[in-house]
């Protein structure tokens, strides 16, 4: 995003939409009601509906995706990755540092520090194929995890965005999802019951996602806390965890962008690179090189096979 963009920037005309906040707050509230409720109930029924969906649209999922990563690979190098987000002589707000520690504080930080330890031994112990807990597991554990935490992942993000940011800031359309569909249906749509509609959706399913990791990272964190001052692993310490790390989450992005969040991520990112390099030289570095360059190879060769492999 430039500092000035052709339009007035949509930071500088936020405004509620009641309709989309209330009735998305609504479905959560229920949805939260129903899990204190009948927890075990809802739990089954939400199970359900995972593995239905999962059977049903798993292969229009998988072929989506690889339609996803080839087009945003094609913007990237083709004319269309020259465009800015504002004006033809606007410079960029934030650095490629910044804007890269941001992109995984903000959104895959607390799952990508969990999967990223956990998916391999799930599938060293739990292999698609194979005998568990071989050598072939490992290299097959490594390779689907490298795969869901890699391009594709990304290819969904970058996609999103750049549809929400670049109608946002270059055609002076709300910086909400409903933006994305503007050339296709036109401002009427977009701005009407409709436009509500795919936001309220947008809303609700990004909460869900939010509410994850954060379930996640709080679970770490207590874990973390238990594990190096003896604090009772219970839930109203977890409680306590959840209040915090929403408080810190609150006050950076009710802070803004510059003050609030990039710092925070800059903190993170420092964080996790001296936790990469206490690991890399405290552990078997070469075995972790070899490791990396054998994981990445495996990545790559079987990538294709793998994209379509349901």
């Amino acid at each position: 995003m430039s500092s000035a963009s052709l339009t007035k920037p949509p930071a500088e005309r936020v405004r509620v939409n009641r309709v989309v906040f209330f009735t998305s707050a609504l479905m959560i509230l229920v949805l939260t009601a129903l899990l204190i409720a009948v927890p075990e109930t809802a739990g089954q029924v939400l199970g359900v509906a995972q593995k239905w969906l999962t059977r049903t649209f798993g292969w229009y999922y998988m072929l989506v995706i690889c339609g996803y990563l080839v087009f945003v690979v094609y913007l990237a190098f083709s004319d269309y990755g020259s465009l800015k987000l504002g004006g033809k002589d606007d410079q960029p707000d934030f650095s490629y540092g910044a804007w890269a520690g941001m992109l995984f504080s903000s959104g895959i930080g607390i799952s990508l520090l969990y999967f990223g330890a956990s998916e391999p031994l799930d599938h060293y112990f739990n292999p698609p194929e194979g005998t568990p807990a071989s050598l072939e597991a490992a290299r097959q554990g490594l390779q689907l995890t490298f795969l869901h935490w890699g391009l594709h992942g990304w290819a969904i993000y970058a996609l999103v965005g750049l549809a929400v940011g670049y109608f946002a800031y270059r055609h002076n359309q709300p910086l909400a999802l409903r933006s994305a569909l503007y050339p296709l249906v036109g401002e009427r749509w977009v701005k009407g019951a409709a436009g509500n509609a795919v936001d309220i959706f947008g809303m609700f399913v990004t909460l869900l996602g939010l509410v994850t990791n954060l379930g996640i990272g709080s679970m770490q964190v207590s874990s973390g806390l238990e594990y190096l001052f003896g604090m009772d692993h219970s839930k109203t310490n977890l409680l306590m965890v959840i209040l915090v790390m929403a408080g810190v989450a609150t006050v950076a992005a009710v802070s803004g962008v510059e003050n609030g969040i990039r710092r925070l991520s800059n903190l993170n990112i420092m964080l996790f690179s001296g936790l990469l390099i206490f690991v890399l030289l405290g552990g078997e570095t070469l075995h972790l090189l070899n490791g990396l360059v054998q994981n990445v190879g495996d990545y790559l060769n079987g990538i294709v096979l793998k994209t379509f492999d349901l």
